[in-house]
């Protein structure tokens, strides 16, 4: 007999008198978090529509990166200015004062359209209801703070903003409390010493060398060694004329090197190559003793060299053309025209040894040229299809040694700020300084940068093999005065010396160095500082904060009388720059002497006549 089917009953433990309920789970007993699901035991708000997130902003001269607190990426990645992708701002400034506030006004408006499309297009959130951390570079001028703080008070109505420096946030993304970070982006390369999560600023260095110097860089070694294929004057032409392709070759024309196209050369082409050794580049005649790479300022550069190669446009092929034979005014000379000889038919010793340079670089070079098809320029858009440029390789491995020639006073590698860096700190922090160094920025992302760095720090630092003993000449035998050697104080700290972030580091020669080189996250160079800022927003640890009641209560300040005269030269600064912070305004350490120029006061003559001298009856 089949058994009979039953109910399943309840277990006898759940045989309470007390009705079934959801379960409970403890949140954290504060009124200021407020969590949006019980089964969350964080604090941090998971909804898409919560505020508790702070922004993240890494506004550059050239490239912004946005995003939120608490993410392990930037939402968006943008030109600054979102029409044109050129630099809102740069190291020059008008010297006349109506052109200055001509260009702050059009910087001005240029800002707050950036902003808008930052927060409207990309973000999608409410500027009121987010607090804004800002990623500022050291040499941020205090007038692009101020405006950056007035738009997004003014126009946007954040309710606060947060400025924290891209050094320390960066060193915190490395997982690091002391370092030496090189920030190496658009206009400058700075590098600062950061001890106890406390930036060094008087310690700090900078130099113009750049993604800025290497477009210019690339764009002339382009100008002068690249080929041009235009298009074909018709389809039918190669059927019955076949024209080849080496006949059709041409110079570059200056205007198709836009600035779009070398940015997607020098992201997409270029990369950093190793070293060469020391007898290739004493085998390179050099006419000059302490020429150098031809600079490739665009003001002496690429402008001077079209103006003075316009007789070479008419030339049929680029094999037949000798770059010995052009003209100095190109402006690639290291030399001034006094010191160069007077014979014009022998040519000119910068433009041999710039020839010589190419043709060390080629010998010396592995990489391929590079075919790329480009929209002819509009002054030659006579044929079909598009054209064809030819970047040679030698130029896509050796154009960013133009960061790594340094010598110059204003103009020093980015090795040699690094070093000279180390030189102004402490002798007890050095150690620790060498063993932590991160790079970031957008131009460490070119393939063999950082790698090439640290070959260029040992180089640097190693001792030159033609530093000896000093040895005697002359008729009084007197010992020949050796040369100045600028880092021998740091030699002891080669076997230190170790980038975090390194992708390729050597073989370590401490312990020290094998626990820090290529020790640091995996994240890129370029949103290092941008991570920084997420992880300080998600901790709630970010820096000097300015709430919009303290930005008005500055601006409430302002002395209403207008009908009170001031003297031209006298400049008031702004309402809102005496909130914001600026670490040029700390106060100086106890010894320091004042900056503040002294107010000289008023010599009153005071003439005390004695007794003795007095006339009777004066």
């Amino acid at each position: 007999m089949p058994n009979t089917p039953t109910t399943p009953r309840r277990h006898a433990a759940f045989e309470t008198g007390t009705p079934m309920t959801t379960p409970q789970t403890s949140r954290v007993q504060s009124s200021s978090h407020v969590q949006s699901s019980p089964h969350y035991t964080t604090t941090r708000r998971h909804s898409l529509y919560g505020t508790e997130d702070r922004i993240i902003m890494d506004p550059g001269s050239r490239i912004w990166k946005v995003g939120f607190s608490g993410e392990g990426k930037p939402r968006n990645v943008l030109y600054a200015d979102v029409e044109t992708g050129k630099p809102l701002w740069t190291l020059n400034r008008a010297p006349n004062l109506a052109d200055r506030e001509e260009e702050d006004r059009i910087l001005r408006a240029r800002l707050q359209t950036s902003l808008r499309a930052v927060f409207h297009d990309s973000l999608l959130t409410d500027p009121k209801s987010r607090k804004v951390i800002i990623i500022e570079n050291p040499l941020l001028p205090l007038h692009i703070k101020d405006m950056l703080a007035g738009i997004l008070f003014n126009n946007l109505q954040v309710p606060s903003i947060s400025f924290a420096s891209s050094h320390l946030l960066s060193l915190l993304a490395a997982g690091r409390v002391t370092g030496l970070v090189l920030d190496c982006g658009h206009l400058e390369s700075t590098a600062m010493p950061i001890c106890s999560f406390r930036p060094l600023f008087p310690h700090l260095r900078m130099t113009p060398l750049a993604g800025s110097r290497l477009s210019s860089h690339l764009k002339a070694l382009l100008l002068l060694f690249g080929t041009y294929h235009p298009p074909i004057q018709s389809l039918s032409a190669p059927a019955t004329q076949p024209t080849p392709s080496s006949a059709r070759a041409t110079r570059v024309p200056e205007e198709l090197l836009t600035d779009t196209l070398i940015e997607e050369l020098k992201t997409r082409c270029c990369f950093v190559g190793t070293a060469l050794d020391l007898d290739v580049r004493m085998a390179t005649p050099n006419p000059y003793e302490g020429f150098e790479t031809p600079p490739s300022d665009a003001a002496t550069s690429e402008s001077a060299f079209s103006r003075g190669s316009g007789d070479l446009e008419s030339t049929g092929s680029v094999s037949q053309r000798d770059p010995t034979n052009l003209t100095t005014s190109s402006g690639y000379s290291g030399i001034s025209p006094s010191q160069a000889p007077s014979n014009s038919d022998q040519p000119r010793p910068s433009e041999s040894h710039l020839q010589s340079l190419a043709n060390m670089y080629t010998r010396n070079s592995t990489a391929t040229d590079l075919r790329i098809r480009v929209e002819p320029p509009p002054s030659q858009q006579t044929g079909t299809g598009r054209g064809t440029l030819v970047v040679p390789g030698w130029i896509r491995e050796r154009a960013a040694e133009v960061l790594f020639e340094g010598g110059d006073v204003d103009e020093s590698s980015v090795a040699e700020v690094i070093l000279d860096s180390l030189l102004k700190v402490p002798v007890d922090l050095r150690k620790s300084l060498a063993s932590g160094m991160v790079v970031v920025g957008g131009t460490p992302m070119l393939p063999g940068f950082i790698p090439r760095l640290h070959a260029e720090l040992l180089r640097a630092i190693s001792p030159s093999p033609s530093s000896g003993p000093a040895t005697p000449t002359g008729k009084t035998r007197r010992p020949r005065p050796s040369a100045y050697d600028r880092y021998a104080a740091l030699r002891p700290l080669i076997p230190y010396i170790a980038i975090l972030n390194n992708p390729a580091p050597p073989p370590p020669a401490s312990s020290r160095a094998s626990a820090n080189a290529g020790k640091s996250p995996a994240f890129t160079p370029a949103t290092m500082a941008w991570i920084g800022g997420s992880l300080a927003g998600a901790l709630k640890t970010s820096g000097a904060e300015v709430a919009r009641e303290r930005w008005d209560a500055a601006d409430a300040q302002t002395d209403p009388d207008e009908d009170v005269e001031m003297e031209p030269q006298v400049q008031m600064p702004k309402s809102g720059q005496s909130v914001l912070p600026d670490w040029t305004r700390s106060p100086l350490p106890h010894g320091a002497p004042s900056a503040r120029v002294p107010i000289p006061q008023p010599v009153i003559n005071v003439v005390i006549s004695s007794p003795q001298r007095t006339a009777v009856g004066a």
